[in-house]
């Protein structure tokens, strides 16, 4: 069955008393940031923290009475098995996922909290999707797909509706793109309803597979490397949501990992909002400054909030670090009382707040006479780092490393 607004709306009716219409704020500092008119839809406030469950929700909806008697599984990094579980649950429907070995703590633990079945097999989303697909055949179960059904693409569809009702005349929507279902069902939705609104798709570098589907015009397995937006990290894109997305979507927009960390900061900083990388990377494009955006009303999707909590301080760390708002300075000094103070104080009166300090002898350098001192320096941007280098040259101490990750 084909996907259509008609199927979208049907979906709509189908999961409206138990999907939360998300709301979608005006962002004055973001739009700052970004020179457009920014609105954050908020989807990561869904019961289980991200949009997924929208798809899952309207696809258990529609199986036969026996496939919901016995049950059903999926692979998922770790939302879309959430989604599943949370309903299913719900709905007296028994659930297996099938997780990769590098899915969020918190993901699986939430899963088996709604009762579910977890499996962690494999180093990759696709590792994952042969297990499931195996256990599907040998224990009768119904395989529910994470992006490349028509079920679940219409259910994600009821985003762009969404969107609409609350904001008519937007000029853009960002989306993230993993597997592309998101992407099909909102494009559906929207440009079926108001045709000039772009539709730009977001992926990690690390994991562009819509991006070379493009390049290629048809879905193309590609490498994909480890990611901040790890719910994004898919091979290759769904069949079903290429041939939606070449004809409907307006452009792909690439983000590396550092642009991802400084948009969690962002968001954190500026909109006290928590999202995972996944939910982030349309802020990261935003940031970009795409020319074709600027000035316009740009909707950003925050498609997921399930972060694992050990994470938070590395990413605002390797965030700080990429704003230059945090230093690591290495330098050799004379092994004498006083020298360290010395170079403290140097570093305080030009106004670093010191934030960790290794005093190195066993690798030092040849010259017993030096030591070498590894230093953590809160700081203020990239231009206050040089002007804690040149405080520190001009004192006479030579600083071999100053970077701006830590």
């Amino acid at each position: 069955m084909p996907v259509t607004l008609a199927t979208i709306h049907a979906a709509r009716q189908r999961i409206k008393d138990a999907i939360y219409h998300s709301p979608c704020p005006y962002s004055l500092s973001l739009s700052k940031l970004c020179n457009a008119q920014i609105y954050c839809k908020l989807d990561h406030l869904q019961m289980t923290g991200s949009f997924k469950e929208r798809g899952a929700r309207n696809k258990l909806l529609q199986l036969s009475p026996q496939q919901k008697q016995t049950g059903v599984i999926a692979a998922s990094a770790g939302n879309h098995a959430l989604g599943l579980a949370y309903h299913g649950q719900l709905l007296n429907i028994p659930v297996t996922v099938v997780m990769p070995k590098f899915a969020p703590i918190v993901k699986a633990a939430n899963c088996r909290g709604f009762n579910a079945t977890v499996i962690l097999h494999g180093d990759s989303f696709d590792a994952a999707r042969e297990k499931a697909t195996t256990l599907a055949a040998e224990q009768n179960l119904t395989y529910i797909p994470p992006f490349d059904d028509p079920d679940i693409i219409a259910g994600q569809g009821t985003l762009g509706l969404e969107i609409l009702e609350d904001l008519p005349d937007v000029d853009a929507v960002l989306v993230p793109v993993g597997g592309g279902g998101l992407i099909a069902g909102i494009a559906t939705a929207i440009k079926a309803l108001k045709p000039s609104t772009q539709i730009i798709g977001i992926e990690p570098a690390h994991a562009p597979s819509l991006h070379t589907a493009f390049q290629n015009n048809k879905p193309t397995k590609v490498p994909t490397h480890p990611t901040l937006a790890d719910g994004l990290a898919v091979a290759q894109t769904g069949t079903l949501c290429f041939d939606i997305a070449k004809q409907l979507v307006d452009q792909i927009v690439l983000v590396d990992e550092t642009a991802i960390a400084k948009a969690i900061l962002r968001l954190l900083e500026l909109e006290k909002t928590v999202v995972e990388g996944a939910g982030a990377v349309s802020l990261a494009a935003m940031t970009q400054n795409l020319p074709n955006l600027q000035n316009k009303k740009i909707v950003l999707l925050l498609t997921g909030g399930n972060i694992d909590v050990t994470m938070i301080s590395r990413i605002i760390n390797r965030g700080l670090a990429s704003d230059g708002r945090l230093a690591h300075i290495t330098a050799n000094i004379p092994d004498r009382p006083g020298n360290l103070a010395k170079t403290l104080n140097i570093i305080a009166n030009a106004g670093g707040n010191i934030q960790e300090v290794r005093h190195e002898r066993q690798f030092a350098p040849s010259d017993v006479a030096q030591v070498r001192i590894d230093l953590v320096v809160e700081t203020r941007d990239h231009e206050h780092i040089t002007e804690l280098q040149s405080a520190l040259t001009t004192a006479g101490i030579g600083v071999h490393a100053l970077a701006c990750h830590p």
